[in-house]
């Protein structure tokens, strides 16, 4: 008898990671919803690849973050906008305004820092593992030295989610 587990024919991880992404879109349709309006001192880290498929942000984001960045949504950011797939947002860099595009399966970590909850996500399948990467430090935050995330020690609420691959 093996004592390795068989392998699965259903999909779970990528069933856990689609429902964990639709969390990160519930919240921010309930701010979209609110007028952009984020209720007591909650504020969001939102990491994402910036190559993924239908990631749409300026050149020079792109260049300067040209695998992974972090954005704060706290102070300084409009035109929220929410769908199935993904979120749109206006914040500024360095005083110049920026529209981004996101889809949910682009995303690699949401955090609310406020209530100590985070969310990890899995790379996209084809990917390899996200690299160290500077913060992208827009004008939302005064807090953007702290935008990297990390897995918490003290048992806060970060849910990190790995099913491991067979080799």
């Amino acid at each position: 008898m093996s004592d390795t587990p068989p392998d699965s024919l259903i999909p779970y991880d990528e069933i856990v990671q689609e429902a964990l992404r639709a969390v990160v879109g519930r919240v921010l349709g309930q701010i979209e919803a609110t007028g952009g309006e984020l209720p007591g001192s909650h504020h969001f880290y939102i990491t994402f690849k910036t190559g993924a498929p239908g990631v749409d942000i300026p050149a020079h984001l792109k260049e300067r973050f040209p695998d992974e960045m972090t954005i704060v949504l706290q102070n300084k950011f409009w035109d929220l906008t929410v769908t199935d797939i993904g979120f749109s947002v206006g914040l500024s860099f360095n005083q110049m305004p920026a529209k981004l595009d996101i889809p949910f399966a682009a995303i690699t970590a949401f955090v609310d820092p406020a209530v100590d909850f985070g969310l990890q996500f899995q790379a996209m399948s084809g990917e390899s593992e996200p690299e160290a990467h500077e913060a992208a430090e827009n004008d939302g935050s005064e807090q953007s030295d702290e935008a990297r995330v990390v897995e918490s020690e003290d048992g806060s609420n970060v849910v990190t989610v790995d099913f491991g691959k067979k080799k």
